[in-house]
């Protein structure tokens, strides 16, 4: 319950900043004569993106993102699911399934990402441009989140302690082991 109010605010917080962001991206799209989102101003603005106030970001997302794909692979490769992008592409009973659990595992980071992304936009260009958050910050999330989930479910069985877990599959002894 906790962690879905904390989606609950996350999502009401990004809704918040996206609606406000809207007027002023009107405007200027009126002002410019067409939309910022891969405009030759979002091309350019790019650099400033990855050198200004919020750089780091573009290294933490990512990595948190290949943490939880690393974690929801090891449960698919438990499972016995596909990997997820192979799952997800060509395994339509899984498709729903696997879908479900990615975004449950990234929801409330894909809610930051998009709320960090309009946030520095309004710190680095004075506007904040709702298309532009939407599609920059999930992009920082979910092609890592997927690719780590996919590779890691696949490359499970290689190492050597892959389901194994810690403990020696032998008895050990003792009372109800003896024989």
């Amino acid at each position: 319950m906790k962690g879905r109010h904390l989606t609950m605010i996350l999502a009401g917080l990004t809704l918040l900043v996206l609606v406000l962001s809207v007027p002023g991206s009107l405007r200027e799209a009126f002002n410019r004569g067409g939309f910022y989102l891969f405009s030759r101003e979002f091309f350019e603005d790019i650099p400033t993106r990855l050198t200004g106030p919020g750089r780091f970001r573009f290294i933490l997302q990512p990595a948190i993102a290949v943490i939880l794909g690393i974690r929801s692979g090891l449960a698919d490769a438990r499972a016995g699911r596909p990997p997820y992008l192979y799952g997800v592409l060509f395994h339509r009973g899984l498709r729903r399934e696997l879908v479900r659990s990615g975004f449950e595992s990234m929801a409330n980071l894909l809610l930051m990402g998009i709320l960090l992304d309009s946030i520095f936009q309004w710190v680095l260009f004075g506007a904040s441009y709702p298309g532009a958050a939407l599609v920059v910050g999930p992009t920082l999330i979910v092609a890592p989140y997927s690719v780590a989930r996919a590779l890691t479910n696949r490359f499970h069985g290689l190492w050597p302690f892959a389901g194994h877990g810690h403990q020696s599959e032998k008895p050990t002894g003792g009372r109800n082991n003896e024989q």
